[in-house]
């Protein structure tokens, strides 16, 4: 990687919440691009000489041909490509019209952060660790790790579904902490114990159905049937 690593930044059929998320690193955005050489990037200018790059950061569901050409031209000019948001990494809401397919199902994906949107942190951590030549670490550990970490009262014992316990970590169980249980925005927590949390969530009354229904809101295509993670 050359000392100011070349980067493009890239939407597919999203929302752009996750490129928002960018821009919206208000204090940090004058260090970042003068650590970095922002080939591309159509939200932030409209000059985007494209070519060679050494990381590529995509955002968005693959739904349409011209969203798998574009996919297919960044990953052949890429050295890295970086999955960033929910719709990227799992399919996210466009999975459920039956036409959004996560990125990783079309080309090779070097990391994935997922989100709804992507957190900040996250985000510039991962920058972080490119700047120094390295890829950024996947977070170890559920929502729900998170919740008691900021002791939270556990929503299932309102009588709520949720699914921190098999979704990853990383928002600092924001929704939990607002009273609201988590939906699973984020996808699959890395190495779930599903038996675990399906026997955990069957003392209250909720079958893998259940749980299956509410995850496949943002991150269904993640999930088999049994409750396994897929991809």
């Amino acid at each position: 990687m050359s000392a100011k690593p070349r980067i493009g930044i890239y939407g597919l059929t999203s929302c752009a919440g996750d490129q928002l998320t960018l821009l919206n690193c208000e204090d940090e955005l004058l260090a970042i691009l003068d650590a970095v050489d922002l080939r591309s990037f159509v939200m932030a200018h409209s000059a985007n000489p494209e070519g060679e790059l050494d990381v590529a950061f995509v955002e968005g569901a693959v739904t349409q041909q011209s969203d798998l050409d574009l996919l297919t031209d960044v990953r052949s000019r890429a050295g890295l490509v970086i999955a960033i948001g929910t719709c990227a990494v799992w399919g996210g809401l466009p999975y459920l019209a039956g036409k959004g397919t996560a990125i990783s199902q079309h080309i090779q994906v070097d990391f994935s952060i997922p989100g709804c949107p992507i957190e900040k942190s996250q985000l510039l951590n991962a920058l972080s660790a490119l700047l120094h030549g390295d890829l950024p670490l996947e977070l170890p550990y559920p929502v729900c790790l998170e919740c008691t970490i900021r002791e939270n009262n556990c929503l299932l014992q309102r009588g709520e579904i949720c699914c921190g316990s098999l979704t990853a970590g990383g928002c600092g169980a924001r929704c939990p902490s607002h009273g609201v249980a988590c939906m699973g925005c984020r996808g699959s927590a890395l190495d779930p114990n599903y038996q675990s949390a399906q026997q955990i969530l069957a003392k209250y009354g909720y079958t893998p159905e259940d749980i299956l229904q509410r995850l496949a809101l943002f991150s269904g295509e993640g999930f088999s049937k049994e409750g396994e993670r897929v991809g």
